[in-house]
């Protein structure tokens, strides 16, 4: 009998152990809802960071698993009552530079959208660490800013404009000393000229730098469409390599969109990150969706995470958004 015991005992604790070991290595969309618009993710020192923002501050959460973030702990990192910058805080991201966090964020005034503009955080040499307003970047409507490196160039911020152009666009312009200025010409590297990317408005904007492992090949990722479509969708710009990457000639746009929703309940699938796996064998998508067949631009958007994929010839392979249903792995470590 005690064998017999001892056996069922063992065999419950093995049960047990595998599903232990399956809840935390596979996860399950959306990330976050309600309040998961414009995600950016990061990975370093064992945790990954999610950045979200009420429209009035800015967030950060973090953990060890991808499944854990639903329910880790959130700290506020930046609020103001400074009346250019205290109101519709969008889009912040996390970007290690030189040894440094910093964070760059959207922020305007409480009585209309006229006054976005981009800011910069400076943060320590963890991204968990307390963070320090240090300077408004922008002096003209700016919005979802974003860091690109770019080799041979160096680092520059690419963000969503109106400079010098009728519609919502791309512009790039080199990061400053300190990473905390911007400096020289401001370039347009896209304008939403395509018939595929003017439903409800033209718009181009939430750009993300991305870097294809193996073939070399550097991208932005950016959001085309009104966001109150059901369009809204992911499209890619290709950098040359060779060109002055804040001129236009420098990229190349892919021939429509690269990620649209109308698929599994989701709707306009777009202004995303990325973020590699702890082993870096992965490239993860990280986008928001609506479930409003509609579109839409409010905090009902929801976190979405899956993996990238790769084609033939090194371009990347956005695939389809996963149903909530779909048990996804956690990224390769």
């Amino acid at each position: 009998m005690f064998f017999i015991a001892a056996r069922l005992v063992t065999a419950l604790l093995g049960a047990t152990s595998c599903l232990l070991v399956s809840s935390v290595t596979a996860f399950t969309n959306p990330i976050r809802r309600p309040g998961g618009s414009d995600p950016q993710m990061s990975y370093s020192g064992g945790y990954y960071y999610l950045l979200s923002t009420t429209w009035t501050d800015v967030e950060i959460a973090r953990a060890t698993t991808i499944e854990d973030l639903k329910t880790a702990e959130r700290k506020v990192v930046y609020s103001s009552t400074v009346a250019n910058r205290c109101c519709n805080v969008w889009a912040p991201e996390t970007h290690y530079i030189d040894g440094t966090w910093y964070i760059y964020f959207t922020a305007g005034n409480g009585n209309n959208l006229d006054g976005q503009n981009l800011h910069v955080l400076k943060g320590g040499a963890s991204a968990w660490d307390d963070y320090t307003y240090v300077a408004q970047l922008t002096n003209e409507w700016s919005i979802d800013g974003t860091v690109v490196r770019l080799n041979g160039w160096g680092n520059y911020l690419a963000y969503s404009c109106f400079h010098g152009v009728t519609y919502q666009s791309l512009c790039m312009q080199k990061l400053g000393d300190g990473n905390v200025s911007l400096q020289g010409s401001i370039g347009v590297i896209s304008q939403p000229t395509e018939t595929w990317e003017q439903s409800g408005t033209p718009v181009n904007e939430g750009p993300a730098a991305l870097y294809m492992q193996g073939s070399g090949k550097t991208y932005i990722a950016y959001s085309a469409n009104y966001c109150w479509t059901p369009d809204y969708c992911l499209a890619t710009l290709e950098w040359y390599g060779n060109t002055d990457p804040i001129t236009a000639a420098a990229w190349t746009k892919s021939n429509g969109c690269v990620f649209s929703g109308g698929i599994n309940g989701h709707y306009g699938t777009g202004h995303n990150s990325f973020v590699r796996s702890p082993d870096d064998s992965q490239t993860w998508n990280v986008y928001h969706a609506t479930s409003n067949s509609a579109g839409a631009c409010d905090d009902t958007r929801y976190t979405m995470v899956q993996v990238l994929g790769t084609s033939s010839d090194g371009s990347p392979d956005f695939g389809t958004p996963v149903a909530f249903s779909y048990d996804s792995a956690e990224p390769s470590s």
